[in-house]
């Protein structure tokens, strides 16, 4: 039987729950272990070598490998587990948001300081703009069944 998760209706939102956590275990382990300086060089010097050590699946490696870290969370990345491949890498937190939201650091800033993305198409997927208008939205506002943000 499955779990109703009223989490899965937020477009392009991923929940690191108890299923993610599982599937994304090993992957998690791998960016822990970056926290090490020897852990840190060896995976520079020869980094699918490094990964080869840890039992991911294919595609977590080459989700590593290609820095593409939307796919990692969607494998069971955490991104605070995450954040230690793009600090490895000697990169910032606001770098690698601006390449999953497919901006540049610039524009992600920018976006940032303006207050964030509007939140009109993302509140949950089945959402219309006439809802938000009609007054027919969830709690707060949201667009969401009631009690969808609770859990």
């Amino acid at each position: 039987m499955a779990l109703y998760k009223p989490y899965k209706d937020i477009p392009g939102t991923t929940i690191f729950d108890a299923e993610q956590s599982r599937k994304g275990y090993h992957l998690n382990q791998f960016c822990m272990s970056l926290m090490k300086a020897a852990n840190r060089e060896r995976f520079k010097a020869d980094e699918r070598a490094y990964l080869d050590e840890w039992p991911m699946t294919e595609d977590q490696k080459q989700a590593v490998l290609a820095r593409d870290f939307n796919r990692m969370i969607s494998l069971g990345g955490n991104i605070y587990f995450l954040a230690k491949i793009f600090s490895t890498d000697g990169q910032s937190f606001e770098f690698a948001a601006s390449r999953m939201t497919g901006m540049t650091p610039q524009e992600y800033r920018a976006m940032m300081i303006g207050g964030g993305r509007s939140p009109e198409g993302n509140r949950y997927v089945g959402e219309k703009p006439a809802a938000a208008a009609s007054g027919t939205a969830g709690p707060g506002g949201t667009g969401a069944p009631r009690g969808a943000r609770e859990h």
